[in-house]
């Protein structure tokens, strides 16, 4: 099972911080990852903005990385600060 982590607002929109998910078949790839949470959970396209990076195994990738269901997947939303 892929470990999959929401931090900021995000968890706030999903309604938890961490949970540990089988991905189906299909879910190969970061973009297939994004589009599969954003169906499963209602967020509207929230999870599919590029500007809600994406860790693996506390890595920060570039988009449509490789996934296993062994990963870890951090998803990370702009920090604001002033």
């Amino acid at each position: 099972m892929a470990r999959i982590l929401f931090f900021g607002r995000l968890s706030e929109l999903i309604g938890f911080d961490e949970r540990e998910l089988d991905l189906p078949h299909h879910v190969r790839d970061t973009q297939s990852l994004r589009e599969w949470l954003d169906s499963e959970f209602q967020t509207d396209g929230e999870l599919l903005l590029s500007i809600n990076r994406i860790a693996i195994n506390a890595q920060i990738t570039q988009e449509n990385a490789d996934l296993s269901n062994a990963d870890e997947v951090a998803f990370l939303p702009p920090v604001g600060g002033g």
